[in-house]
């Protein structure tokens, strides 16, 4: 493979430590609740979000999937941010297996406000309209550059769905890149939802894993719906032996990610022909727009020289920095950037 993989911070490999670990893990059958070492990681990350429970399911999508399940009925409306992954990247899971439909609401940058959230929600004595059940916040917001939602926003947004009645989902994948950048516990973030689903296979470096927490009922409720998806696996403490690493190891380190993002973006912008806004790099996602050159030329150009990333448009693209990445893998992507550019 390429020597500087940008495309996703999921193409992380896992550390030195979360491999031996993975291999001389307690092991039980989570079906039946007796893999220890999944329960342990069930118990450190509940405390971590401040939540009652917590359950492992094999990815963010199916955690939000279950975050929703848990908190609708079929024929009931959830809010969602127009460019959220729920709406964006789920394959429409939402409607095909909940039966629910979502309004997406446009934002500025990933951050509803809580008059976008009260004019979301349906008249309830109207027939016509589906009732609105719940809503969906992303942080860090992905589409949107990797944004972090001021804690305050949050908090309001949050109060102005329960004060509608809404039940509210986090979709907090990179919830502790958010709280890294904040400054503050990720619990001070997830307090401001009901249930929230956080990613080990992103930043964390896990090779696979979400988690999914909320109260002690939710938790049951979203268990029955992992078996109902196919997500309930036996001795999967060989993962969670995994997560337990990058809970204690691996949060603080991801200020790394963001310096390199920082310096990256940086770069980028002195660069001919290239527009990046460096307001929205914030952690560790570095989106920016080529003027004059198509994003697929720009990419394939790229991978040749063994610089690997995505493009997101016609003319943009995105650059993840992650574990693995370090300061001289960003001034070496850079001169990649400059000399395709120059080509």
């Amino acid at each position: 493979m390429p020597g500087i993989d940008f495309r996703s911070d999921t193409v992380a490999m896992p550390s030195p430590e979360m491999r031996q670990a993975m291999v001389t893990a307690p092991l039980g059958d989570d079906v039946f609740g007796d893999d220890p070492t999944t329960n342990r990681l069930m118990e450190v990350a509940a405390g971590r979000m401040g939540k009652e429970a917590a359950t492992f399911v094999p990815s963010g999508t199916m955690g939000n999937l279950i975050g929703i399940a848990v908190s609708t009925q079929s024929g009931q409306e959830l809010i969602a941010d127009a460019d959220s992954h729920a709406f964006y990247y789920e394959t429409a899971g939402a409607a095909a297996v909940c039966g629910v439909q979502i309004r997406p609401v446009a934002t500025e940058a990933g951050v509803m406000s809580p008059e976008q959230v009260v004019g979301a929600v349906r008249p309830r004595d109207d027939p016509h309209q589906p009732i609105t059940a719940a809503i969906t916040f992303e942080n860090t917001h992905n589409r949107h550059g990797g944004i972090v939602w001021p804690l305050d926003a949050l908090r309001a947004a949050s109060d102005a769905a329960h004060e509608q009645g809404l039940r509210v989902h986090l979709d907090g994948a990179r919830i502790f890149n958010a709280a890294v950048a904040l400054g503050v516990d990720a619990s001070d973030i997830a307090d401001c939802a009901d249930t929230v689903t956080f990613c080990l296979s992103k930043g964390l470096a896990c090779p696979v894993g979400s988690i999914f927490c909320g109260s002690a009922e939710d938790v049951e409720e979203a268990r029955r719906w992992r078996k109902r998806l196919g997500g309930g696996m036996r001795q999967v403490g060989v993962l969670a032996a995994a997560g337990l690493i990058a809970l204690e190891k691996m949060v603080d380190r991801l200020a790394d990610d963001h310096a390199n993002a920082r310096t990256l973006a940086e770069g980028l912008a002195e660069l001919p022909g290239v527009r990046c806004d460096l307001n929205r790099v914030q952690t560790n996602l570095v989106y920016f727009d080529l003027e004059k050159m198509p994003a697929g030329a720009f990419v394939d150009e790229c991978t040749k020289r063994g610089l690997l990333s995505d493009s997101t448009g016609l003319r943009s693209i995105r650059f993840v920095t992650h574990y693995g990445i370090d300061a001289e893998d960003v001034q070496s992507a850079l001169k990649i950037c400059e000399e395709v550019l120059n080509a």
